[in-house]
């Protein structure tokens, strides 16, 4: 199956004061209709600036954006503003990490979820009003009828997201990109909101992009998981590999940082040395060779390609694969033990 979105060679700049922030550098992702994909890394790794550029909303006169963004046949890169706003909302939606700030705090939910549906639909406001209660109530929303007509500050955290994802969903699109969906909300809501968002891809078979820091959410819902660093995709594969033989030296660090519930006893969590590099002043190499407890000289002077590892696994590194695929599986071994 080809891909619906195929992300390639995907620059994203911003010039500053300081200098040119290099956002998101080369990267490469693709997804299938019906399928998850799980985009993670630490703050500053470019997830969200990328799922941004999808939709178009990074176009400002400080930016330079290069590369080519796939959808359905359409280049999105190149896409006029009047046809991207088309296609923005009504076949790939985006529910945006804080759901208080999306929403506009002066107007009910069911006003702005309604002219949601008529900026891209010729249909009355009182047929939009009957979907968006429909639409409410299937992300379970109790009586939405009354809930409508509430302010978002009325709602609780967990309400407020099912309305972003009501709001997301109400117009079927193709595409759902999820920045950060379960943020703030404890660990019940969490489950919830996964699980709605689960049974709503195998309803309505949605792509969905979902990214996160949290390797927890990745195992819940990925099919495919992509690991950036830096503005750049370190290592792609399925979530079966991905927990059992990771090979990229950041993404051991990103497993050794997680409790884990399996462990026969508690541990000390291990932390990642060091911190993120500046997006204005990368460094040399490999990005992450500053921190990378296994850094060669190679890896300080020569950035490493995304390459498959074996079928269906591309790691950007220069360690060997064997001896990447070997500490990969010790790693797991002695995490559990």
């Amino acid at each position: 199956m080809s891909p619906l979105l195929e992300i390639r060679d995907l620059y994203v700049h911003f010039k500053t004061r300081d200098g040119v922030v290099r956002a998101v550098e080369g990267a490469r992702l693709s997804i299938e209709r019906g399928r998850t994909l799980g985009v993670v890394g630490e703050s500053g790794s470019g997830k969200s600036v990328t799922a941004l550029t999808v939709m178009g909303l990074t176009r400002f006169r400080n930016s330079t954006i290069t590369g080519e963004i796939d959808f359905d046949g359409i280049d999105l890169v190149t896409l006029p503003d009047k046809q991207m706003r088309s296609v923005r909302g009504r076949r790939i939606a985006m529910i945006f990490q804080d759901p208080l700030s999306s929403l506009h705090p002066l107007f009910k939910i069911g006003w702005q979820i309604v002219e949601a549906i008529q900026a891209h639909e010729d249909i009355s406001k009182e047929a939009a009003r009957a979907r968006t209660i429909e639409a409410l109530r299937e992300v379970g929303i109790p009586s939405p009828e009354k809930r409508i007509d509430s302010y978002p500050h009325e709602l609780s955290g967990g309400m407020r997201q099912r309305v972003m994802i009501a709001m997301a969903l109400v117009l079927k699109p193709d595409v759902l990109i999820a920045d950060e969906p379960t943020t703030a909300l404890d660990v019940t809501v969490q489950a919830q909101i996964l699980d709605l968002i689960r049974r709503l891809k195998d309803e309505y078979q949605t792509a969905i992009v979902m990214i996160t820091h949290d390797l927890g959410v990745i195992a819940e819902l990925a099919d495919e998981v992509a690991v950036m660093y830096a503005g750049r995709v370190m290592e792609r594969t399925s979530r079966e590999t991905l927990f059992t033989v990771p090979e990229l030296p950041y993404t051991w660090g990103l497993m050794r940082s997680i409790p884990r519930l399996d462990a026969p006893r508690p541990r000390r969590l291990d932390s990642i040395s060091g911190l993120p590099p500046s997006l204005i002043h990368l460094p040399s190499g490999c990005p992450f060779h500053p921190r990378c407890p296994y850094v060669m000289d190679i890896c300080v002077a020569t950035e490493p390609e995304l390459k498959e590892s074996q079928p269906g696994h591309l790691v950007a590194c220069h360690l060997a694969p064997k001896d990447r695929q070997q500490i990969g599986r010790d790693l797991q071994t002695r995490y559990r033990s």
